[in-house]
C-alpha cells in the first residue's frame, strides 16, 4: 500500500526548502537595490583609466575597495551590479504586475463568461502568438525609443497572453463547479459569482505566474540592454555589463562572470519562488 502522507510530506518540504532559497535570495536582492546608493563602495559611473581591468580582490594585482574588480573604464564591478538590480526589479515589478492584471482580467472574463467574449479574447490571444516574442520586443522598442518606459509596455503587450491563456482555463474548470451553480441559484449575478467566487480560487495560480513573469521580464530586461535598446548605455544594467563583458573574456573574465551570475541567481528564484507557491498552494496536497 502506498503511503501518500510520506510523499506529501517530502514535496513540502522540497517546497519549503524552495521558498526560503529563493526568497532569502530575492529580499536580499531588494534590500540591495533599496540602498545601493548608500551601501555601494564606488559610484557606478566613476570612471578611473588608470585603474581599468583591476581583478577581483582574491586575484593577485587587485586594488583595496574594488571587491570584483574594474571594467575596461575603471569603473566598480559590484556597485554597477547593485546599481543595475533597481533596474532589474523596477522593470520585474511594474511590468509582471501590470502584465498580470492585464492578462488575468481578459483570461478569466473569457473563461467565465465565455460566448462571444471568449471568442473575441482567444482569437486576440492566438494572433499575438504568432509573433516571435523577442523579435517583436525589439520591433516596439525600435518604434517607441529605449527607455524603461519602453521596456515595461513591451513586456506587457507581449506576454499578457501567458496570463490570459492560463487563468482562461481555470475559470473554465471552476465555472463548471457545484459551488458556481448554487452561487447562481441563490441569486447571485454574474460578475458577483465571477469576483467572489471564481476569482479567490484561480489567485494561487496568478501569484505563481506573476513571480514566474517577474523572472522573464528580468530576462527580457537584460536582453534589451545587451543589445543596447534599453536606458543609456551609462547607465549599469545587468544585460549591458554582460556585452561589454562579452568582448573582453580573455582579459576580464569578471565584468562577465558576476553579473551573469546574478542574473542567473536572480532567474532562477523567481522560477523556484513560483514553484514552491505552486506546491504550497496545490489543492491535492492541501
Amino acid at each position: 500500500m502506498v503511503d501518500l502522507t510520506d510523499g506529501r510530506g517530502r514535496v513540502r518540504r522540497r517546497a519549503g526548502v524552495r521558498l526560503w532559497l529563493s526568497g532569502l535570495w530575492l529580499g536580499l536582492l531588494v534590500v540591495v537595490a533599496l540602498l545601493a546608493p548608500w551601501i555601494a563602495p564606488k559610484d557606478p559611473l566613476a570612471q578611473d583609466l588608470f585603474l581599468g581591468r583591476l581583478p577581483p580582490f582574491w586575484v593577485a594585482g587587485s586594488e583595496p575597495g574594488y571587491w570584483l574588480g574594474t571594467d575596461s573604464l575603471g569603473r566598480d564591478v559590484l556597485s554597477r551590479i547593485m546599481h543595475g538590480a533597481r533596474i532589474a526589479l523596477l522593470v520585474a515589478l511594474i511590468a509582471g504586475t501590470v502584465t498580470g492584471l492585464l492578462g488575468a482580467t481578459l483570461g478569466l472574463l473569457a473563461g467565465f463568461l465565455r460566448g462571444w467574449v471568449d471568442v473575441v479574447i482567444s482569437r486576440m490571444i492566438d494572433i499575438w502568438m504568432a509573433f516571435p516574442p523577442v523579435l517583436f520586443s525589439i520591433l516596439l522598442i525600435a518604434v517607441l525609443g529605449p527607455g524603461l518606459t519602453s521596456i515595461i509596455i513591451a513586456i506587457v503587450v507581449i506576454d499578457w497572453t501567458r496570463f490570459a491563456r492560463v487563468i482562461r482555463a481555470e475559470a473554465m474548470a471552476q465555472g463548471a463547479m457545484d459551488y458556481v451553480a448554487s452561487s447562481r441559484v441563490a441569486g447571485r449575478g454574474r460578475l458577483g459569482t465571477m469576483v467572489e467566487e471564481i476569482l479567490p480560487n484561480v489567485l494561487p495560480t496568478i501569484v505563481v505566474l506573476l513571480t514566474l513573469e517577474m523572472g522573464i521580464a528580468v530576462i527580457v530586461e537584460a536582453i534589451l540592454s545587451f543589445v543596447n535598446l534599453s536606458i543609456s548605455t551609462d547607465d549599469p544594467t545587468w544585460g549591458g555589463m554582460i556585452a561589454e563583458g562579452r568582448s573582453a573574456i580573455h582579459q576580464s573574465w569578471w565584468v562577465l562572470v558576476f553579473p551573469l551570475a546574478t542574473l542567473f541567481l536572480t532567474v532562477l528564484s523567481f522560477s523556484q519562488l513560483g514553484e514552491g507557491l505552486k506546491d504550497r498552494f496545490d489543492p491535492v496536497l492541501r
